[in-house]
């Protein structure tokens, strides 16, 4: 059995001629927190909705669970609602059936969930003081966003896919989500997949990030091995010492002002700071990276 809950494999798509996806790799682990961060227009949501079944690939794989949810026999409605059981899913545009209430669609949804969760239901009910007798129209978007993660961890996913899932929360409703997402992954081993654009949020829970640009994965892997292994250097020169025009591996960005040179590094600090060092008159600090860094630095270099 794979390592992997999601899996793919140079997925291709295209709208009307205009490529979203184009040849996209993608590996979540087996109860990670995935965060998948990309810029608007990136191709997020349409990995999403592939991955859901929702839409139709081009060319390449995909896999959830272990199954195939690109169309390869013309069985992809059939498999895609079998892997859409297991799975908790908050989209971006927080859309529920805007004739029912609150009681009305929590009453609605929970048959089709035979390891629905009558505590987490009850719990979270209580915790987003969500009302049972309003109309989802009349609710905020935020209230639709707590909604929506009720319904999608009441029912006992083993993969919560969640698009923008804290959009419309305010501070104290954010953090109070987090944790408990944070807790549902410690408890129940729960994969959690989830696209936002809050990097703060994202590097405060995710243990393994993706970064997708133009409809290709740029930058992937555990948060904590990718903020270990990057660095950002400061070096200030001399006026009379010219900064190297090569530098050792490593460097992945290079930004002068100046006689100050910031440098991103991904690997071999060591060596990069002695090369720095070894010029004449030539001061070196070295400071830890956010993960906003990361993402700006690749995504403005794209």
């Amino acid at each position: 059995m794979s390592d992997y809950i999601i899996e793919t494999n140079q997925l291709w798509k295209s709208f009307k001629g205009q490529p979203a996806l184009r040849g996209l790799d993608l590996r979540v682990p087996a109860g990670s927190i995935f965060g998948f961060l990309g810029r608007n227009g990136a191709g997020k949501t349409t990995t999403i909705k592939t991955l859901m079944g929702l839409l139709r690939a081009d060319g390449g794989t995909a896999r959830v669970f272990g199954t195939s949810v690109t169309d390869t026999d013309g069985t992809l409605e059939k498999r895609a609602i079998e892997v859409r059981r297991r799975i908790g899913f908050v989209t971006e545009d927080k859309e529920l059936y805007p004739y029912m209430t609150v009681e009305q669609i929590i009453r609605f949804t929970r048959p089709f969930f035979p390891k629905w969760r009558d505590d987490l239901e009850q719990r979270y009910l209580k915790m987003f003081e969500l009302p049972p007798k309003k109309k989802i129209p009349d609710l905020s978007k935020g209230m639709r966003s707590k909604l929506m993660l009720l319904l999608a961890i009441s029912r006992g996913a083993e993969l919560l896919i969640l698009d923008e899932p804290t959009d419309g929360l305010d501070p104290a409703a954010t953090e109070d989500v987090l944790r408990e997402l944070v807790a549902i992954a410690a408890s129940s081993g729960t994969t959690m997949f989830f696209s936002s654009h809050q990097l703060s949020e994202v590097e405060l829970i995710a243990d393994h990030i993706g970064i997708i640009e133009q409809g290709k994965m740029i930058v992937a892997g555990s948060l904590d091995d990718m903020k270990a292994q990057y660095q950002r250097l400061q070096v200030v020169f001399t006026n009379s010492v010219e900064m190297p025009s090569r530098w050792v591996g490593g460097v992945e960005h290079v930004r002068q002002e100046g006689r100050v040179v910031s440098i991103l590094a991904s690997h071999n600090v060591d060596a990069i700071v002695e090369q720095a060092r070894a010029l004449p008159g030539t001061a070196v600090e070295r400071f830890p990276v956010t993960l906003k860094e990361i993402f700006l630095e690749h995504v403005r270099s794209n």
